[in-house]
């Protein structure tokens, strides 16, 4: 696609941010859409809220929406081996296909990205309801990799997601502890070595967006391994770091994606909790896996980080992370990939202030991650 060159963006009154209202879903496609909504329900404990497939009239495909708090993902995948979802798969594994976004004027936010460079995917169209539900408005454009943003506006729908989806028949309620994830609290894209500041002029000028923050290799590397990343925000709710690999003595993390994604797309969705002990004690519970900070973390933390109030014998236990900014302090954890390639994983955060992304903790993530890398022979 075309990316405009310039890192000034125009006026953001006139850019889709200017309509934006936050995040309304993430979907992913994925080889087998009843086995990963029926592991992010058991695991994550996420509930099964709609469906759509052959008996709602939807003959090439299963879909299931997966809700908590104000999340809303859903997982689709192909009944048909022509389908484009299939060729998706057959081709990055499973993995995000669209970053939906919520807009009060659909009509607006894509004529604006449109004129500003954007690739438009599928122009402003109306799905009606043919159960009363009412009109869902919705347009897409593309980004990185084969991803996409659709923007949607459901101020005259009250129906089940989208037109088509049943309420009928749903999978019983997740079994086990509650688990309290609230929201996104951001969503990272890898792209390829020398597009960062592509992808992020896109998003400055495109979409309206700002730079919140920029990492460089000397802040994000380890012995091995380094990256790049700048973070665009729309000032408000919806949060995007972008990262690039940086050379480094052996293959990055980033690299590592890249190759095995097949390409740039989705690395990781953070998901924010008011109480990450009781979230991530729920999760372990339940069978999730997380990556295990080096065995020396928690001697430098606590003297390093003594003067927060925090319940440190339950961090620990638990493996939960700290960091502390100028405006506060957060405590976040990653899981393991949770796709059979080594591409997607979820984090969980607590934010006391902070708004930043845990820079302190980078070191101890990313040699956290090589561990894993080793183990498959990427490192």
């Amino acid at each position: 696609m075309t990316l405009t060159d310039t890192t000034a963006p125009p006026d953001s009154r006139l850019a889709p941010r200017a309509v934006l209202l936050g995040w309304d879903a993430i979907e992913l496609w994925v080889g087998n859409a009843r086995a990963v909504a029926g592991f992010l329900s058991s695991a994550f404990g996420f509930r099964v809220t709609a469906y759509a497939g052959p008996e709602t009239g939807w003959p090439d495909r299963a879909s299931y929406v997966l809700e908590q708090g104000r999340i809303r993902l859903v997982v689709t995948a192909a009944l048909t081996p022509d389908s484009p979802i299939a060729a998706h798969v057959r081709e990055h594994g499973d993995g995000v296909h669209n970053l939906a976004l919520a807009v009060a004027d659909v009509d607006a936010a894509y004529r604006s990205a449109v004129a500003r460079g954007a690739r438009g995917i599928e122009e402003p169209h109306t799905d009606a309801d043919t159960h009363g539900h009412g009109l869902l408005r919705s347009a897409s454009i593309a980004i990185y990799g084969e991803t996409r943003h659709t923007f949607v506006d459901r101020s005259a729908y009250r129906g089940p997601y989208l037109p088509g989806y049943s309420t009928e028949r749903l999978p019983p309620e997740p079994a086990g502890l509650a688990v309290g994830l609230g929201h996104v609290d951001h969503v990272v894209g890898n792209v390829e070595l020398g597009s960062l500041e592509r992808w992020v002029a896109f998003y400055q000028s495109v979409l309206g967006f700002e730079r919140l923050r920029h990492f460089d290799d000397s802040q994000i590397s380890t012995e091995y391994s380094a990256l790049m990343s700048t973070v665009v925000w729309d000032g408000s709710k919806v949060v995007l770091p972008l990262n690039e690999p940086a050379q480094g003595r052996r293959k990055s993390q980033i690299q590592e994606y890249l190759e095995t994604y097949r390409g740039p797309g989705v690395q990781h969705i953070a998901l924010h909790t008011d109480d990450i002990v009781a979230a991530v004690a729920a999760l372990r519970s339940r069978g999730v896996r997380f990556l295990e900070a080096p065995a020396t973390y928690y001697e430098d933390v606590r003297v390093r980080l003594a003067h927060l109030d925090l319940p440190w014998d339950d961090l620990q236990r638990l493996g939960i992370m700290v960091d502390e900014e100028p405006d506060g302090w957060l405590l976040q954890i990653f899981t393991e990939t949770i796709t059979d390639r080594p591409t997607v994983f979820l984090e969980i955060i607590q934010r006391g202030g902070a708004t930043g992304f845990g820079a302190g903790n980078f070191k101890a993530l990313f040699q956290a991650i090589e561990r894993e890398q080793a183990r498959r022979g990427h490192l």
